[in-house]
């Protein structure tokens, strides 16, 4: 009998996120082990002209957002929220009559879940990807270990209870949830991957583009991703006038967007650093790897916070993938996807002259860092594919339905 899951998303593609697409990922993963899977996301998704929208390949179902005075109300919306997902879940599980209910980060998508599996008898999985009162933290809408914050973590711990399997895509994350007393065989660990298919090794420049960017013969350390706060970024401009010292041709490029956008100009406009700072904005998901190709070092500064250390980032894998240089800030979650001078260099968090000291060091690399590039490569197809990893659900959804698959 073929397994039949019902999955419970914050957003789905076609917008785009690392969220966005590790979901896309699993579900295609999934369906190519033999299973149906069904997709719903929550009202976060946005105002959508259709409740039903076909994606690529994907068919996704949405639950319209709240309406009414509580749904604009502070906190109460949270509460509107759920109950518009848990209505549509409802719905659909009565229809599609899926074996398995699969809730996605955040809490506000497990408690819809739990409610609908416990009122039709369905077994319900609860996926962490991060927790979201420490994105919160780092957003500024919570302070760490501030009222509302615990709140939210004796949800997030309340929900994990109830669930029947509780999945996590690193060891850090793992180890919080055993630290609050969740017994290890009740937590499965399905890691971020990369699709090996999609990312040859970095091809040349594009001398066009790079010479468009102002980047002229320089050697490029760059950064493609969202600019939130806990990315670090500042710390990497920070570090720039060291780097400038001794490497005079270095330009940094800094592709995407987000909260931090503003600060960062204005910090690089601060240190005087004219044009050796290069903010592109967003670029469309099909020209990444256009821009990926003019970067000589990637760099992944991230600063230590319990963020960075509990959960690991999709990026530096895209970038072993690609046979890119990186470095990276020795936070929990880099150590657990990068082996220090062998997939990549770590320095220290926080610190931007061991930033600036290591940046140096491997765009020197005798060899051109031939053999970090080499290494990293080789971890990602061996390591960090998404059939290897997608292969951990089963053993996580035989416990949760209680039999073998």
């Amino acid at each position: 009998m073929t397994l039949r899951i019902l999955h419970v998303f914050d957003h789905s593609l076609p917008l785009h996120s690392g969220y966005t697409f590790r979901s896309a990922n699993i579900l295609r993963g999934q369906r190519n082990l033999g299973w149906e899977t069904f997709h719903l996301t929550s009202p976060k998704q946005g105002r959508v002209e259709q409740v039903e929208e076909q994606v690529e390949d994907l068919h996704f179902f949405r639950a319209p957002p709240p309406t009414g005075l509580v749904s604009r109300l502070p906190l109460f919306n949270q509460w509107a929220f759920m109950r518009a997902t848990e209505r549509r879940l409802l719905e659909l599980a009565r229809e599609l009559k899926p074996d398995l209910l699969h809730a996605h980060s955040p809490v506000l998508n497990a408690y819809p879940a739990l409610h609908v599996g416990h009122q039709l008898g369905i077994p319900v999985v609860y996926e962490i990807r991060a927790f979201w009162e420490d994105a919160a933290v780092d957003h500024g809408t919570q302070s760490e270990w501030g009222l509302r914050y615990r709140l939210t973590r004796a949800l997030e711990t309340r929900a994990v209870r109830q669930a029947h399997q509780v999945v996590t895509i690193c060891g850090g994350l793992r180890g919080d949830l055993i630290a609050r007393g969740i017994p290890l065989d009740k937590i499965g660990v399905v890691p971020n991957a990369v699709d090996i298919e999609q990312f040859s090794l970095g091809g040349e420049p594009d001398p066009a583009l790079k010479a468009s960017l102002g980047l002229g013969e320089s050697r490029v350390i760059g950064f493609l991703g969202s600019f939130y706060a806990y990315e670090g970024l500042d710390l990497l401009i920070q570090s720039l006038p060291l780097i400038l010292e001794k490497a005079p041709d270095v330009k940094l490029l800094l592709v995407g967007g987000g909260f931090q956008e503003a600060n960062l100009k204005a910090q690089a406009a601060a240190l005087n650093l004219g044009d050796k700072v290069v903010f592109v904005g967003r670029v469309p998901h099909a020209e990444v790897n256009r821009y990926y190709d003019l970067v000589d070092l990637l760099a992944y500064p991230r600063h230590a916070m319990r963020l960075t250390d509990l959960v690991t980032p999709l990026k530096p894998l895209e970038a072993m993938a690609q046979g890119h240089l990186l470095i990276a800030s020795d936070v929990g979650g880099h150590q657990e996807l990068i082996e220090d001078g062998y997939t990549g260099v770590l320095f220290r968090a926080g610190d931007a002259a061991d930033l600036a000291d290591k940046a140096l060091t491997t765009l020197n690399l005798p060899d051109g860092g031939a053999s970090l590039r080499a290494n990293g490569r080789r971890f990602v197809e061996n390591e960090r594919n998404w059939p290897k990893s997608i292969a951990n659900y089963r053993d996580i959804y035989t416990r949760a339905l209680g039999r073998a698959l």
